[in-house]
């Protein structure tokens, strides 16, 4: 059930930037100070903000965003062996806490009541009173795995509080949990198993160098699949023993693929898979274990459809496999029959499907969520002999009319080398002249843009009348492992080429003008906004760079050790001469002096992955050169901003950077207003 297993998205987790240490008495030693930038100080009224530069926000601004800022979505986690109760997380409060809604359209009822997010969470199979879940503590991503008994409301720590753990895994019969955790060395992820009797006293069922994730476990609870990830182009399948713990690796040891999904059949015996490995997409196949590893490529179950296979999920009978696939961004669902082959698409909102997963107790029922860009997720249930689908949750969106809501347009548009940029744009409704335009960048870099509901972009549109373009770049995921590994290693330095055509578009079109444009984007998205500002500094206004790298080998060098592999598979391996060389020439850090735009950096002080250096040394850098620079350090936040308070915030500071910057639609000819 692919709910319970999701591939992990790995992007590159670095350590937090060394604190400063300021002059100490000949009493006690002083605090260490949070922020090495002069004149920061604590934002009044939320001192866990840490401002510098950042005017005060206006109230009438704060009035015109509220209502966007109460958004909230149905996260789908899981579901009950019967079908009766669904898994959610969902936002009430300050955070995303665990809620289980009991029938279509029913009430959220809240399980879990704490400061920090719950995103990933399960039921315990044979009692759904049980649940586990992981949470961190100030977006530090350092996950611990919990025990909640939903008889008495109290979780139980079943992890060190220390090493990070990922993934969830339950087997079939409700014996065995299976997570990953770096807790052998702090470096390599290995899978551990534990009774469910007895949680505490897991084992590992392998210790190897790299990072390893568990899979679904065979219906009898005996084998498990396991992923072995070096990169997103490069992981193998394998299946372990749960006893014994004797592994045996499933894909070829020649060649390399992704690995999407994975689930064995019934009867243990076969498995399907997703993987690149055999083709140009992610494409679905069938293995029989005794077969494996396969010297040959074995038959696409896909191959019909040409674009990626995004999940799977099987029945608990083994008659029909649940496949999603994504189509230039738009999710689609289609049904498998096992036995003939044949696939049927269902009718699902136009829009991104995210869970997915059958009850295991029934193969009649398929839940599964799904966001539009004019609405938030939610879950739905398709009954599979009538292939109706029945809505589970509606979330809201501020009391506002989402009809309102801009649907975007698919563009495409010609970059260098024959690249084609595929690209969603937001055009406001009503249009008084040319409207500025927000050119909006993807992390990753392996992620991708798709049409999911933005409050912020719709905001964007909407209320201030602007366009947002949102390019997926040579890099992106969900194009082709061609694509996707256009931009790997030196070969970075030629995809900014994306960045002037993305640029180039934006000056075709007659509805934008070209020359009032921001550039807004997160973690390598952030990346993307400062080589943006760096490299093309005539030709944009403001730049946002939230928790964004400004300089290529700094940011792999701080990288905690065991991630720092990981990444260098994607941005090429910095102790190279040659490597290095494209790194520093690439990077915003050493081309401060070109950055004519206004800019904007967001950070959080907890960040695991880009370190709040990689910040504050843009910041310093740009300020020394005289310009104007508005920074703001979330105390309590790590990548990204997880607290609601703390996104508003920052949210309306951004809005206020963007419309002082770009300012409003320029009125048409002869319009005297």
């Amino acid at each position: 059930m692919n709910l319970r297993t999701l591939t992990p998205l790995l992007v590159s987790l670095v350590t937090g930037a060394p604190a400063v240490v300021l002059a100490q008495s000949a009493d006690k030693p002083a605090a260490a100070s949070p922020s090495t930038v002069q004149g920061i100080a604590p934002l009044p009224g939320q001192p866990n903000l840490l401002v510098s530069g950042v005017p005060a926000i206006p109230p009438e601004l704060r009035k015109r965003v509220l209502q966007y800022l109460e958004a909230r979505s149905a996260n789908l986690l899981d579901v009950s062996p019967d079908g009766k109760q669904v898994l959610i997380s969902t936002r009430f409060a300050d955070t995303n806490q665990l809620h289980v809604v009991e029938q279509p359209m029913g009430a959220r009822f809240q399980l879990t009541f704490t400061p920090e997010p719950i995103n990933t969470a399960q039921f315990l199979p044979t009692d759904p009173n049980v649940l586990f879940f992981l949470q961190d503590v100030g977006g530090g991503e350092f996950f611990q795995v919990f025990r909640l008994d939903r008889r008495n409301g109290r979780s139980e720590l079943l992890t060190d509080g220390k090493s990070r753990h990922e993934v969830l895994s339950t087997s079939d019969d409700g014996k065995w949990l299976a997570y990953g955790g770096t807790g052998r060395n702090g470096k390599d992820t290995d899978v551990y198993v534990a009774p469910t009797d007895n949680p505490k006293q897991a084992r590992r069922v392998t210790e190897a160098e790299g990072s390893w994730y568990p899979g679904e476990f065979s219906h009898d609870g005996s084998k498990l699949l396991v992923t072995q990830f070096r990169a997103a182009d490069d992981a193998d399948l394998h299946v372990v023993d749960v006893k014994t713990g004797e592994r045996r690796q499933l894909t070829p040891k020649e060649g390399k693929g992704s690995i999407n999904g994975a689930v064995l059949t019934p009867d243990g015996k076969s498995v399907y898979f997703v993987t690149d490995r055999y083709g140009d997409f992610a494409e679905l196949y069938k293995l029989d274990l005794d077969k494996a590893p396969a010297t040959a490529a074995p038959p696409s179950l896909t191959k019909s459809i040409r674009w990626d296979v995004q999940s799977i999920a099987l029945s608990p009978d083994g008659k029909t496999l649940a496949v999603t696939t994504n189509e230039d961004g738009y999710g689609k669902l289609y049904l498998l029959d096992t036995r003939r082959g044949s696939l049927t698409p269902v009718e699902v909102p136009r829009g991104v499907l995210m869970g997915l997963g059958f009850p295991r107790g029934r193969s009649d029922l398929l839940t599964y969520s799904v966001t539009t860009s004019r609405s938030p997720a939610d879950v739905y249930q398709v009954d599979l002999r009538t292939k109706k689908s029945t809505r589970w949750t509606r979330s809201e969106v501020g009391g506002l009319d989402t009809s309102s809501f801009v649907e975007p347009e698919l563009v495409h548009y010609k970059s260098t080398d024959g690249v084609e940029v595929p690209a969603f744009l937001y055009l406001p409704r009503e249009r008084k002249g040319k409207v500025p335009t927000v050119m909006l960048f993807h992390g990753g870099p392996e992620g991708q843009s798709r049409p999911n509901l933005s409050t912020f972009t719709q905001f964007l549109a909407v209320e201030l009348g602007m366009a947002v373009v949102v390019p997926n770049v040579r890099g992106s995921e969900g194009y082709g492992k061609a694509y996707r590994a256009m931009d790997d290693g030196v070969k970075r330095e030629q995809s900014l080429a994306d960045i002037g055509a993305t640029l180039d578009f934006i000056a075709s079109r007659p509805e934008l003008e070209a020359s009032r444009v921001g550039v807004y984007g997160g973690s390598y998205g952030g990346y993307m906004v400062l080589a943006t500002a760096a490299f093309f500094p005539e030709r944009i206004k403001a730049a946002v760079d939230v928790v964004g790298i400004s300089s290529l080998p700094t940011f792999l060098q701080n990288t905690q050790a065991y991630r720092r592999d990981l990444r260098r598979a994607e941005y090429g391996d910095e102790r190279q001469p040659e490597v290095r060389a494209v790194q520093e020439r690439i990077s915003p850090l050493n081309a401060v002096e070109r950055i004519k735009a206004a800019l904007f950096v967001q950070q959080g002080a907890n960040d695991p992955r880009v370190p709040q250096s990689e910040a504050e040394q843009i910041v310093k850098a740009v300020r020394a050169r005289g310009s104007d620079v508005w920074y703001v350090l979330a105390l309590d936040e790590g990548h990204g901003f997880g607290k609601k308070a703390n996104r508003d915030t920052i949210t309306m500071e951004t809005v206020m950077f963007l419309e002082k910057h770009l300012g409003t639609p320029a009125p048409a000819p002869g319009d005297t207003k």
